[in-house]
């Protein structure tokens, strides 16, 4: 079996391939020239990784913009499962539309555009996924257990999220009484497959990775975000609900909010002690930084949209003190506190990518887009809930420059396609590239 070998300044790292077009090479200092890794995003910290393909490369620099152009059948192999960050980010969108406080005419209707444009999008990438496992044989059982990869997986799982709630905002009416028992359906079904994920991927990464906490990104958070955003489908949908089916999926929701952002807090520990010990991540990985954002945001916005989503008439104390009198102040307040961490980690974020701004692009630059939403969507809620006019309108200027930021990933997304920066052997998530640190 071939080698192919992770470098980095301290270690050498070999981990097994099955690849018949990749040949193991490594990257380091006495490699580096003009359009390196080492020389472009090393930045004195690890190098790349670099495939070649037999028969077809030799000793070639994947950062070289003269580089050897592919045919689609050998860049289908590297559409990887990060490319679900984008409809993931295009749902988030359509629902900042729907919230947004100060309407104009058309505007709902440009969201709807915008959510069927998801469903279309998400459709195209499951295509183009289904077909990488086709063409490529065994990429699938490859791609759910390599090191880097597969923290994406659960990305599909919260484009998925983003359609249920699009569905339930742009195309459910009220006295639908058999879309709103589907949509009901659907959430049971969302809640069943991402507490799979959640459980089943920790479990096999505990069991087979060796991962230094040195090297924490993000994007480990990203197995138990899933079933975190079934509390914020709970939070949408439990309005049009009747009674009886209101209260289980608000209980459940909110269960398994808690348990996201109880996971979430302990990678937080983790993510604090890695920044403080080794510094900032490479700036090829910084935007990633943005992905803290999202637990405590969308745990704001979910704990208000279900205390809003329960009868009115509730009691489930049964003539205590607890009612709903007291249940939805409670709310906003937890929903403040959560959204001040969200406000925190979105700073650091932010100054991080302004500092060291990245050179090349990279499917985790949809962090940028889809965890602000949750932060921006909160905002919303609580300036709804205070009847407080400036943080709306705040809220409004947070959204314009979401939009900005997603118009402008999306083209930097096709430039990259076009010029094969992605999907190109070396620079997708399905290689280690030691950029991490």
């Amino acid at each position: 079996m071939e080698q192919r070998v992770y470098s980095s300044p301290s270690s050498a790292i070999p981990f097994p391939s099955n690849d018949p077009e990749a040949r193991a090479t490594s990257t380091g200092p006495d490699v580096a020239e003009v359009n390196s890794p080492v020389a472009s995003i090393h930045d004195g910290k690890a190098g790349h990784d670099v495939e070649k393909v037999n028969n077809i490369l030799d000793d070639i620099d994947i950062y070289d913009p003269n580089r050897p152009k592919f045919n689609f059948s050998l860049r289908i192999k590297h559409f990887t499962w990060a490319w679900f960050t984008l409809p993931m980010s295009t749902g988030g969108l359509a629902l900042l539309i729907y919230a947004q406080p100060h309407q104009f005419p058309g505007l709902r209707q440009i969201g709807f555009v915008v959510y069927v444009a998801n469903i279309i999008i998400f459709a195209g990438i499951v295509a183009a996924m289904t077909m990488r496992f086709v063409l490529h044989k065994g990429t699938f059982v490859t791609s759910i257990t390599h090191s880097r990869e597969a923290f994406f997986v659960p990305t599909l799982f919260l484009a998925i999220a983003t359609i249920i709630t699009g569905t339930q905002r742009y195309a459910i009416a009220e006295e639908s009484t058999s879309l709103v028992w589907f949509i009901s359906a659907l959430f049971w079904g969302y809640v069943a497959g991402s507490l799979f994920v959640a459980i089943a991927q920790y479990s096999y990464v505990f069991k087979t990775h060796d991962l230094g906490l040195h090297t924490m990104m993000p994007t480990w958070i990203l197995p138990i975000f899933p079933i975190m955003l079934s509390g914020t489908i709970a939070s949408v949908i439990a309005e049009t609900q009747p009674e009886m089916n209101a209260v289980p999926i608000i209980v459940v929701g909110l269960t398994c909010q808690g348990l996201g952002l109880s996971v979430a807090f302990m990678m937080y520990a983790h993510m604090v002690g890695r920044l403080m010990s080794r510094g900032m991540p490479n700036r090829e990985h910084r935007a990633g930084l943005f992905m803290n954002v999202g637990p405590p945001a969308f745990t704001a916005l979910a704990v208000i949209g279900m205390a809003n989503g329960l009868p009115d008439n509730l009691d489930i104390n049964m003539g205590m003190v607890l009612d709903m009198k007291v249940i939805r102040p409670i709310a906003v307040v937890a929903a403040i506190f959560l959204w001040a961490l969200s406000l925190w980690w979105f700073s650091i974020a932010v100054v991080s990518v302004v500092l060291s701004p990245p050179q090349y692009f990279h499917l985790n630059w949809w962090a940028m887009a889809f965890p602000n939403t949750g932060f921006i969507l909160a905002t919303i809620s609580i300036g709804n809930e205070i009847q407080h006019e400036g943080i709306r309108w705040i809220a409004t200027g947070l959204s314009i420059c979401l939009l900005l930021t997603y118009l402008t990933v999306l083209f930097n997304l096709v430039r990259a396609v076009v010029i094969q920066d992605i999907m190109y052997p070396g620079r997708d998530e399905d290689v280690l590239d030691g950029t991490d640190t």
